[in-house]
């Protein structure tokens, strides 16, 4: 149902997360008195300055832009009060919202968070629910606070993690679930039908900004934990590990039922059809598609033919200029 004659809404995002829930809000015809998000910013190995995702959306949708260094500065939270929005919607922003815009929108500030809260709390819980190895996750619409993800829950939905799922993957289902629920959300605080329901904070988790380091591959874990890892780290920051010195990234990666036979967990064990057999802390992975230095993705055999990868050998240690 439209909302374009029930609320005047300010809608405040930045990555490719936040973009379908902006569309989903222009094609249900709300009235959007302008979209913020963050100023722009050199991006990638060129550091050429480039708009955000949602800043290409809005541009494109014919939306006024706003982009303030910090949402805290009295001028734009003076030109927000003269734009009255009735509510303000937040989707993966990146700053911190203070009271004086909290307590601005009559219906408050709706934020869509990519986990079923109070589990995964903050920056990445999309990862950390695959590296955990769950096999459910979800979105949820709150109401911002003055915390971290602890506002008041307004709607959830389950989504289910598929075991070839990586973060990349699941990122895009749950922007598109979130997308849904945030026009539910709008349609039944509108009409007055959704009531919020405080977190329980003796169940909250936190899923911390994840660090470049986080992706090297423990190879004293299990099969299953390393190839949770692999598929978590995926795009970012990316599983790797070291082989002859030398940093060998991990794009996908299979769990096996064979055990090390003994071996030091991190040995090669052989070379099968779909990869290089590497024992861990418990059975062994096969190492589906790598990436060695300055080279294109490749498969595991592709690679251990070409680089002459033995048995015996030992991944991980230290990188060779150490």
């Amino acid at each position: 149902m439209p909302g374009g004659d029930l609320m005047r809404i300010v809608f405040m995002g930045t990555p490719q997360f936040a973009v379908p829930s902006l569309r989903s809000l222009v094609d249900g015809g709300w009235e959007i008195k302008a979209v913020v998000t963050q100023p722009d910013r050199p991006r990638g190995r060129g550091h050429r300055v480039s708009f955000s995702p949602i800043k290409e959306a809005a541009l494109e949708a014919g939306l006024m832009v706003l982009q303030p260094d910090k949402v805290s500065e009295e001028s734009f939270i003076e030109f927000l009060r003269e734009l009255e929005p009735d509510a303000i919607v937040v989707v993966a922003f990146g700053q911190l919202i203070p009271p004086a815009i909290l307590e601005l929108p009559r219906y408050g500030c709706i934020n869509v968070h990519a986990s079923l809260l109070p589990r995964y709390r903050g920056a990445s819980p999309i990862q950390q629910a695959i590296i955990d190895g769950c096999t459910v996750t979800g979105v949820t619409t709150m109401l911002l606070d003055e915390g971290w993800d602890t506002g008041d829950i307004l709607l959830q939905k389950q989504v289910a993690i598929e075991p070839h799922d990586t973060a990349g993957t699941l990122e895009i289902k749950l922007a598109e679930e979130g997308a849904k629920l945030l026009c539910e959300t709008l349609r039944r605080l509108a009409i007055g039908d959704l009531e919020p329901t405080p977190q329980d904070e003796s169940q909250a988790t936190y899923a911390y900004r994840l660090k470049k380091a986080v992706g090297e591959i423990s190879w004293w874990a299990g099969a299953r934990q390393v190839v949770n890892l692999i598929r978590g780290v995926n795009p970012w920051p990316g599983a790797y590990t070291y082989h002859r010195g030398q940093m060998l990234k991990v794009w996908e990666a299979a769990a096996l039922d064979r055990e090390g036979d003994g071996a030091e967990p991190g040995t090669i064990l052989g070379v099968g059809e779909d990869g290089i057999i590497v024992a861990c802390g418990a059975g062994s992975v096969s190492l589906q598609i790598v990436q060695p230095p300055n080279r294109p993705r490749m498969g595991g055999l592709d690679y251990a033919n070409g680089y002459r990868v033995e048995p015996g050998e030992i991944l991980g240690g230290a990188p060779s200029d150490a």
